[in-house]
């Protein structure tokens, strides 16, 4: 288990306080928290009061993914692909460059049999992730933040690039999908902690 996976549980406690205060940016909190911590079926609730609270709520200013993209993930997680397709889709349709809900459609496609177009829709979410990445890092104000070791788009390409069956290529498509989501609390972390120490220096 990486610190990550030790950092969430350590604060679960004091994250269950916050979302008694409701609002879907403690549920999504709450829910995301239980992804990273290998808890799917514990993300749903959240994650749909979420959804309830605010349909159109974003995670991160910096890449585009929504709580619908999360619950859809959570859905998929749990294997209950007929949820997870149509909120992933819906995902899609408010934001086409929501490329990692395209990822997460890819793979429950992949998982119903439909394996042409879910590598289809999976391989074009990873190429939109990688580009993404590689826009972020490229400005000026926060791109050294985000996969500084460029770990997130060397498995990415490697995934692409490699003869993977489709077994393998679901689980390292998956995986890449969860160092995403972690890149988003490690950026903001180090974010952070570089402008506090400089007092706020850009």
């Amino acid at each position: 288990m990486n610190a990550r996976n030790l950092f969430a549980p350590a604060f679960l406690s004091a994250l269950l306080v916050i979302a008694a205060c409701g609002g879907a940016a403690q549920q999504v909190l709450l829910g995301r928290n239980a992804l990273q911590t290998g808890r799917p079926e514990a993300a749903v609730p959240f994650l749909r009061q979420a959804v309830e609270l605010d349909p159109n709520y974003r995670v991160s200013h910096v890449l585009r993914e929504s709580v619908l993209t999360y619950l859809g993930r959570a859905y998929y997680e749990t294997g209950n692909f007929a949820e997870a397709r149509p909120t992933l889709e819906k995902a899609i349709a408010s934001d086409r460059d929501n490329h990692a809900a395209r990822l997460y459609l890819g793979l429950t496609l992949l998982r119903t049999g439909d394996r042409v177009r879910g590598r289809k829709e999976a391989e074009s979410g990873l190429k939109g992730i990688y580009d993404a990445l590689e826009q972020i890092a490229a400005d000026r104000v926060y791109g050294d933040f985000w996969d500084p070791g460029r770990e997130i788009r060397s498995h990415i390409q490697t995934t692409l690039g490699g003869k993977l069956d489709a077994i393998e290529f679901a689980a390292s498509a998956q995986r890449i999908g969860s160092l995403l989501d972690e890149e988003i609390d490690k950026a903001s972390r180090d974010e952070a902690r570089t402008r506090y120490r400089g007092g706020g220096d850009s």
